[in-house]
């Protein structure tokens, strides 16, 4: 799917806070929820990694989310 395409969906792997429904953490990923930690900037793989650590205790279980171009 290319960026160039408007309307068509790319896909981010959220981790919504479990005790502040406003804040999350989300990545770009495949619609597997496959993120590419390569293309992530050093801060953006820093909090991917931590995200993935308190899950269940400050986020919950990340989810697949369609996010649509504007």
């Amino acid at each position: 799917m290319s960026a160039t395409n408007a309307g068509l969906a790319r896909y981010e792997l959220r981790f919504q806070f479990l005790f502040d429904e406003g804040r999350a953490y989300a990545f770009p990923c495949d619609k597997e929820g496959h993120v590419d930690l390569d293309a992530l900037s050093e801060r953006a793989r820093n909090n991917y990694f931590f995200a993935r650590s308190v899950v269940g205790r400050d986020v919950a279980t990340p989810i697949v989310q369609a996010v649509s171009w504007h």
